[in-house]
């Protein structure tokens, strides 16, 4: 089936204002163009049509049989395109932003801190997908990411959200209490050390302490610093937190960090999405609330310049 051509828009948008008006040269005024045009613009309409829509009336202008039928239905045209945009507009600062992260971030950062950006935007929904895979944003229904690494995501604009520092963490009870309590790192050697898949090594923080003699390999381990924290709340061994997933957990009394030996991470964590959504209304909300929450409990000794955007890829 050969493809139906439709008239242009503009050539659309002449008729349906001088058919409204039953004038050329108010037409032209409200579409801010000169009569000539309108005129030229209703003669190729006619002429692709092969029908005419005007006529000359001894009062002036006036719409033809065909005219009269078509007006009605260009207008309703031109206002369900209206609508679809006013609603496609409105609902990009509203309705529903897709953020990926990672599971700990998410469980340990993110959603305890929703309930503030809920408060200041209760238009816009937050749909949290939380998994390890790479976002595919061609393919992904994803509006940004949270990314912890080193930033270099080329194709991707990156913006650096916050460090961290990693440090020993365990119940409060099993600091205090028992034969060896933590009161100085070497007595590490008679509790369990956890472990996850993260670039944080005990082997590293047992060195800068000048701790020796501890066999660094013993102990459980998982591959989600969330399950670490929680092995650890629950009083299962002594973990290496990250600051930005122990926080909370700290400021409850959960956690204690028996030292105050504190190394920086090796990677940090960063907002990520194409560079064709930055004017996305919905996702600048976001995103400046993700900066603003970040900046509150950040450390300007190890901080960036805010102002660092890097040119990245792959998230």
């Amino acid at each position: 089936m050969a493809p139906r051509l439709l008239p242009s828009l503009n050539a659309l948008k002449a008729f349906e204002a001088a058919g409204r008006h039953l004038s050329f040269t108010r037409a032209a005024q409200e579409l801010h163009v000169t009569q000539a045009a309108i005129s030229h613009q209703i003669k190729g309409l006619e002429e692709q049509l092969g029908i005419r829509l005007f006529r000359r009336g001894p009062r002036g202008l006036l719409l033809t049989d065909a005219g009269q039928s078509y007006l009605p239905a260009v207008r309703q045209a031109f206002e369900q395109l209206t609508q679809a945009t006013d609603t496609l507009r409105t609902r990009d600062v509203s309705g529903v932003l897709t953020v990926s992260v990672l599971p700990s971030f998410g469980a340990k950062w993110l959603v305890p801190r929703l309930r503030r950006f809920r408060a200041g935007c209760p238009d816009l929904d937050v749909r949290v997908s939380a998994n390890e895979e790479l976002v595919d944003f061609d393919r992904d229904d994803v509006d940004l990411a949270v990314r912890y690494g080193r930033g270099v995501y080329p194709g991707l604009l990156s913006e650096w959200l916050m460090a961290e520092v990693f440090f020993p963490v365990c119940s409060p009870l099993l600091a205090r209490d028992g034969p060896h309590p933590l009161d100085r790192p070497e007595n590490l050697r008679f509790h369990t050390l956890l472990h996850d898949d993260i670039s944080t090594s005990w082997e590293a923080w047992l060195a800068a302490a000048g701790v020796k003699g501890i066999n660094v390999r013993r102990g459980p381990a998982f591959d989600d610093s969330s399950m670490l924290l929680q092995a650890a709340v629950d009083g299962q061994g002594v973990a290496l937190g990250r600051s930005a997933l122990a926080a909370d957990d700290l400021a409850a009394g959960r956690l204690v960090r028996p030292f105050d030996l504190s190394l920086p991470a090796e990677f940090a964590y960063f907002v990520v999405y194409p560079e064709r959504y930055a004017a996305r209304p919905r996702l600048v909300q976001f995103r400046d609330w993700l900066l603003e929450e970040a900046a509150m409990e950040s450390d300007p000794a190890r901080d960036p310049p805010p102002s660092l955007v890097v040119p990245g890829q792959g998230v």
